[in-house]
């Protein structure tokens, strides 16, 4: 079940538009704030928040945390917070530049990756305004999905935010994996019913957890090992068999384009072009004649 969404209030309630979309552990939202006038903001909930700042420019106000000072920096555009389930956080800002936010609120397993660790053993800290290139590369493509949810698939989104976990986890360790080193990645028996598992359902949307639970590990720690032992994330592994058995069908000449596209799981003919040129350099109809 997609975890209720919690939100970052704000006053006047008007100041601001938002756009949402809640996946498996992690629900987010792009806020536009539209308001030049001066407004205030807080939250406190049982789930993580990660805020990825676009744009924020303000002539005046303050951003509070429990457990640090407060901040009164004025530009923290393309900067990022953390702040971990529980604690208070609040501000003030008066507009130079209009913000543009994403915030993702996280489930507090969805930030437990060993199997055996528990969700309160890790001691999250609030931090204020950093940098970190991966994390933001993350949020980029989260926030993009939620704009435009039809260009990613579920097992995609739900990558995506296992890989947001691991990252947040990451740096809270000061960029030292808080996960085990995960020197062979997922066990031979693993590897196979995942596998077997994802070409048994290439027609359809499967998830992350799905798969996690095949191999009795979590999405996060799954997604991490089985990227150790494929090379590549679970959804571009499931892209790659999905062109596969494309290639397959398109030596039926008889067969038309949009059928075989249907039976490898792409809703729509221009998303199976797209993709299809994207892992073999050519479209599905310059494919097929090259097999004439």
């Amino acid at each position: 079940m997609p975890m209720q969404p919690t939100h970052v209030s704000v006053t006047p309630a008007d100041s601001a538009r938002r756009r949402t979309a809640s996946w498996h552990g992690l629900s987010a939202e792009i806020v536009q704030y539209t308001s030049g006038k001066p407004f205030e903001y807080h939250y406190r909930a049982p789930a993580h928040l990660f805020i990825a700042c676009d744009r924020a420019v303000r002539i005046a106000g303050e951003t509070r945390v429990e457990g640090l000072p407060p901040s009164h920096l004025h530009d923290f555009s393309r900067r990022m917070c953390f702040i971990p389930a529980g604690r208070h956080f609040s501000g003030s800002f008066t507009p130079r530049v209009l913000p543009r936010v994403a915030y993702f609120y996280l489930a507090p397993a969805a930030l437990t990756i060993d199997p055996e660790l528990e969700p309160g053993m890790l001691g999250f800290e609030p931090h204020l305004f950093f940098e970190n290139a991966g994390l933001w590369t993350t949020a980029a493509k989260l926030a993009a999905l939620i704009e435009r949810p039809e260009t990613g698939t579920r097992l995609y989104v739900e990558t995506l935010s296992a890989t947001l976990a691991i990252e947040l986890l990451q740096h809270q360790q000061g960029a030292v994996s808080a996960v085990p080193a995960l020197r062979g990645g997922l066990s031979g028996w693993q590897r196979r019913i995942a596998c077997q598992y994802i070409e048994d359902n290439l027609v359809r949307d499967i998830s992350l957890a799905e798969l996690a639970r095949l191999a009795h590990l979590s999405p996060a720690y799954f997604s991490r090992a089985f990227k150790r032992s494929f090379g590549v994330p679970p959804y571009r592994y499931q892209q790659e068999r999905r062109i596969a058995r494309a290639k397959t069908l398109l030596a039926d000449l008889k067969r038309p384009v949009i059928e075989i596209a249907l039976a490898c799981g792409f809703g729509y003919s221009s998303n199976f072009t797209t993709t299809f040129r994207k892992v073999t350099g050519a479209t599905p109809t310059q494919f097929r004649h090259s097999l004439e």
